[in-house]
This record gives structure tokens, C-alpha cells and sequence, in this order.
């Protein structure tokens, strides 16, 4: 018999509460670091209707992250999200899922981020890319959280290997990429994320004009008191195969977004302001369209 908690959930517990003690260990023995990928997360009622309801990048209330190491968008304010999309975040951020997600990973008292700060409804379209990087270290407004664990789900119905878009994780010296993941419908990676916990897309997408790459990223935390005594922003490093140029170029831009951090931790800029700043240190002024 199903619980009230059950019946309420648009995840089945049922289902991934089972094969916790397997999971578990496939999550500890990958590599390059902890991490697992799952498909059908959801129900595939759940995910196609996640998936139709998914936002175009036509209003205000997309943030548009255009510099030298990335070109995506992203949407952190909950209230402004479709029905569906809202209420999985919810799911996501819930005391049950946070407890799962702790007996997965093994790390206990994880936080959920219910402000989404940067994290939320992410998309891609043609030309589309996010450089290889580690992620920022701590939470911009609660200074003892320390970023331990990333979930993104994938909402890409119908997506072509030939467009690109595979999620890669990379050794933390930057050699090579150790694993990489299709972004699917439906499918799920979530993996530990520290100082080498290097991802990303790097390479442009080649979807039609129109298609996006979209996901839905969730951020968890631990408290920590040293955690503003050891603040890094977001890494972004070349590859092997980048050339000299462009790894000098894609260190200059992190520099920018190390200097942005620092000061949206201090002064409290807004994601917006940030757009429209690193746009302008990197020289891109147009913010396109997926």
C-alpha cells in the first residue's frame, strides 16, 4: 500500500528506495569522481509533460550567461516557472529526496538550495556551449554552505547524438575525459562536486535553429565554518586540444568571473546585472536566441 507521502510525490519512492544499497556503491566506485547516471528518473508521463512545458527564451525572466566560457540561459526564480517544472524542483529540494540523496552519496545532513542560486532551468540553443570547469565552492548568500553534490535532470525530447551536448567529466589534471553522458529525456547525473570535479559541454552544439539543450540543475550543501576561509569561484580550464590562444583566453575570462564572484558575494549583485557585465567584459552583445 502506497503512503500519503507516496501518493503525493512525483517521484517514485517505491521504485529508488530498493536499490539505494546498490547505487550507492556504483555512485562511491566511478569515476573520475562519485557520481551516477539514471534514466527514467520520472515517470515518462511526468518527463514528456516536463519536457512540453519547458520555457522559451522570450521573456525577462531568463538570465543570459554569454561570455568567452560559456553561451547558455538560465532561469533561477522559482515562482516563475511552469506548474510542472515547479513542482519537481519542490520534489527535488524535499526533505525525503535530500535524504535519499544522502544514503546515495554518502554524505549526511546534505542542505537543498531552495533559491536555486545558480542552478534552476538551464538551455542551450545552436552554438550553444559550457566550457570544462570545476564549480563554485560555496553559497554566494549563506557563507558556511559548502557545494557538496549537483543533480541535473535532462528534458530533451527526441535529442540527436550528432548534435552534440554530451555531459563530459574529466580527470582532475585535465587530460582526458574519463565518462560522458547523452542529455536526454528524463535521464539524471548527479555526482560530488569539489576541486576536481571537472564537466562540462564543450563543444558548440549543432541542433537545428529552434531545438535547445534544456535541464533542470539542483545544487546541495553542507554547513561548514571554514567554508568562507576556502572560497574558489568557477574553474574553467583548457583542454589539451585547445591551443595556446584559446587556453589564454579561457583563463582571462575566469579571471573576470572570479572578480564577478567575489563582488556578488560582497555587494549582492543580482544573476541579471551579472549577464549584462560579463557580456561586456567578454564583448559579446548579442544575447540570441536558443
Amino acid at each position: 500500500m502506497q503512503t500519503t507521502r507516496e501518493k503525493a510525490s512525483l517521484l517514485s519512492y517505491a521504485r529508488w528506495y530498493p536499490q539505494l544499497p546498490v547505487l550507492a556503491g556504483q555512485y562511491r566506485r566511478s569515476r573520475p569522481v562519485p557520481h551516477i547516471f539514471l534514466t527514467e528518473f520520472f515517470s515518462d508521463e511526468i518527463a514528456r509533460s516536463a519536457c512540453a512545458e519547458f520555457p522559451a527564451v522570450d521573456t525577462v525572466a531568463w538570465t543570459h550567461w554569454q561570455h568567452h566560457n560559456e553561451n547558455k540561459h538560465g532561469m533561477t526564480k522559482r515562482e516563475l516557472f511552469p506548474p510542472l517544472l515547479g513542482a519537481i524542483a519542490d520534489e527535488l529540494n524535499s526533505p525525503e529526496f535530500v535524504e535519499w540523496l544522502s544514503d546515495l552519496t554518502g554524505i549526511p545532513h546534505l542542505l537543498a538550495d531552495t533559491s536555486l542560486e545558480g542552478g534552476g532551468l538551464h538551455q542551450s540553443g545552436r552554438g550553444g556551449f559550457l566550457n570544462v570547469h570545476t564549480d563554485f565552492t560555496h553559497h554566494h548568500y549563506h557563507r558556511n554552505w559548502r557545494r557538496r553534490v549537483n543533480l541535473i535532470l535532462y528534458l530533451n525530447e527526441g535529442w540527436q547524438s550528432g548534435w552534440g551536448g554530451d555531459i563530459e567529466l574529466w580527470d582532475e589534471r585535465m587530460r582526458q575525459c574519463v565518462a560522458k553522458y547523452p542529455p536526454l529525456l528524463n535521464q539524471v547525473l548527479i555526482f560530488n562536486t569539489d576541486e576536481r570535479s571537472f564537466h562540462g559541454f564543450p563543444d558548440p552544439l549543432s541542433c537545428p535553429d529552434g531545438v535547445s539543450r534544456k535541464s533542470l540543475a539542483l545544487y546541495y550543501y553542507t554547513t561548514d565554518p571554514q567554508a568562507d576561509r576556502d572560497t574558489r569561484s568557477t574553474n574553467y580550464r583548457a583542454r589539451p586540444s585547445d591551443g595556446l590562444r584559446q587556453s589564454a583566453l579561457i583563463w582571462l575570462d575566469r579571471q573576470a568571473v572570479h572578480f564577478y564572484s567575489r563582488a556578488k558575494a560582497r555587494f549582492g549583485f543580482s544573476d541579471e546585472f551579472a549577464s549584462k557585465l560579463l557580456a561586456l567584459i567578454s564583448g559579446k552583445k548579442d544575447r540570441g536566441k536558443p
